[in-house]
């Protein structure tokens, strides 16, 4: 009985295979891909957002634009490397957007970081997001495209500064007013 040796050669030539196949639209080709790199894209993920339901996540949204981009990879020997820089380019977004995780009690490092969806949660949720559309329109318009520029589109102060043409200071102290004045108006639709 013969083993059959696996040499970097073959190990690429398979991996070039599967790639070729998964960009010909063959599923299962590309789920062997996933099965293969969900490791090291997990790994990748979990050593950004420190943080196993998101680095889950992410590692889930990572093979999607994979599965949605891969027929823009020219060369299918770069596949792992192509992948690792989607995986590191998403955590880090996530990362950014998140912000920092701070724990206002001792162990909330412990828990494992899943929260469960109730109907009444998303209830409030959408509630929330609802007074907030209200209470963005109630502003003036200067105001409001700061906000959303901020907040919605995620647009640094050196973006927004070049956007609205003011220096970056000016653009801070807008953001500072129409978040005291959104606040007021959504104390305002505040149910008594």
């Amino acid at each position: 009985m013969e083993l059959q040796t696996i040499t970097p050669t073959s190990e690429n030539t398979e991996l070039t295979a599967l790639v070729r196949a998964a960009q010909y639209g063959e599923r299962e080709a590309f789920d062997r891909l996933v099965e293969r790199f969900e490791p090291t894209v997990y790994a990748i993920a979990l050593r950004r957002l420190r943080n196993q339901a998101d680095a889950q996540e992410l590692c889930q949204e990572v093979f999607m634009q994979a599965l949605r981009k891969i027929d823009q990879l020219q060369d299918p020997r770069c596949f792992a490397g192509w992948l690792r820089q989607i995986a590191v380019r998403m955590a880090i977004n996530r990362a950014v957007r998140r912000g920092p995780v701070l724990a206002s009690q001792p162990g909330a490092f412990e828990a494992d970081g899943v929260e469960y969806e109730t109907p009444l949660r998303k209830a409030l949720a959408r509630e929330r997001e609802n007074q907030v559309r209200v209470g963005l329109d109630r502003l003036r318009t200067l105001d409001r495209e700061t906000l959303v520029a901020f907040y919605f589109h995620g647009r640094s102060l050196i973006e927004m500064s070049d956007e609205f043409q003011s220096p970056v200071g000016t653009i801070k102290r807008r953001l500072h007013v129409a978040r005291k004045r959104l606040a007021k108006e959504l104390e305002a639709l505040a149910p008594a």
